[in-house]
């Protein structure tokens, strides 16, 4: 980490350029991101409000606040680099910052990073998964199934996945868990865990073969975008059981499509022999009018050249009798 990153100073400056309206909504629980769109309106999202026009911001005060937090993360931005990504010195959410002449007006994004863990039965209070479904996660868990958890943009992925990471600490406390991530923000309060994140130099293939050196009994990634899926997939298969990953995809048969294609990024071979043998569990989660439910999970058997080999679990309007 950059020690100018945490001067007082830089902070103080990151935050008045943020201003009151924003850093109170940064410290509010319940608030999953922060955007401003081009035309000055400003968004932000409630897990219990869904997404709620809070007022407007001028495009000087807007290219302040991405000039500030390039000036923290050590970064350029202008028109000739007008794009400025990173985790914010303050509470480390994520930020993504736009202007000219790559969008007409000064625009950002802020991912504010979750300071409260949802347990799976809190998911099934509120009906964001069912009581069979949750079964299914934990028996998953303790048989040290490998676990893909998939959705659009926003669906909640990463949320999901730390209650699956709390499910491992309760099912298996002296798991040595090591995580990986581009930006950090799954969060584990394991004895033994090692935490590692990509940088300009480091990518997260380098990354994962640094992990098989540390001894992990779990391997869990944030996100794969691109090829280093085929080595996690690899890991997974080489003694490493019971990881979790995440993945972008519309269903949960598609996120095996995609594995291929980032796999295929890798390799010339193709890799669904692999993929079928390594995953052994897909959740999508999907984000809808209603907010977020777990719509679909799927037990992967193989590939069978075919096709993939897989059983559907519990189906989201399904239950078992726990309720």
């Amino acid at each position: 980490m950059v020690h100018s990153r945490s001067h007082p100073r830089l902070l103080n400056k990151l935050r008045t350029a943020l201003g009151e309206r924003l850093c109170l909504a940064l410290d509010e629980p319940a608030v999953i991101e922060i955007m401003l769109n081009p035309d000055g309106r400003l968004f932000i999202e409630r897990t219990d409000q869904g997404t709620t026009l809070a007022g407007e911001m001028a495009p000087s005060d807007a290219e302040s606040v991405i000039g500030a937090v390039a000036h923290a993360l050590q970064a350029t931005v202008d028109t000739e680099q007008p794009i400025v990504s990173g985790e914010l010195p303050i509470g480390g959410h994520r930020f993504e910052g736009l202007l000219p002449p790559i969008v007409a007006s000064p625009t950002f994004a802020i991912r504010r990073r979750a300071t409260r863990l949802f347990a799976l039965d809190e998911y099934v209070k509120d009906k964001t998964m069912t009581a069979a479904q949750a079964s299914v996660i934990r028996h998953a868990v303790a048989s040290r199934l490998n676990i893909v958890i998939c959705g659009g943009t926003g669906s909640g992925k990463t949320t999901l996945a730390n209650a699956v990471i709390a499910e491992i600490l309760s099912s298996a406390p002296d798991d040595r868990i090591v995580i990986l991530e581009d930006t950090a923000e799954l969060r584990c309060t394991a004895q033994n865990v090692v935490a590692l994140h990509t940088s300009e130099t480091i990518d997260m293939a380098r990354l994962l073969k640094s992990t098989m050196r540390l001894r992990p009994d779990r391997i869990v990634v944030g996100e794969v975008r691109d090829g280093a899926a085929l080595t996690l997939l690899k890991s997974w298969n080489t003694g490493h059981p019971g990881g979790i990953s995440t993945v972008h995809s519309n269903s949960a048969l598609s996120a095996l499509a995609r594995l291929e294609q980032l796999t295929a990024e890798a390799s010339q071979q193709p890799m669904q022999a692999v993929i079928g043998e390594a995953v052994d569990l897909v959740v999508f989660v999907e984000r809808g009018a209603g907010g977020r439910r777990v719509r679909e999970i799927i037990r992967v058997e193989g590939f069978n050249g075919n096709g993939y080999q897989f059983t559907p679990q519990p189906h989201a309007d399904e239950d078992s009798h726990e309720d």
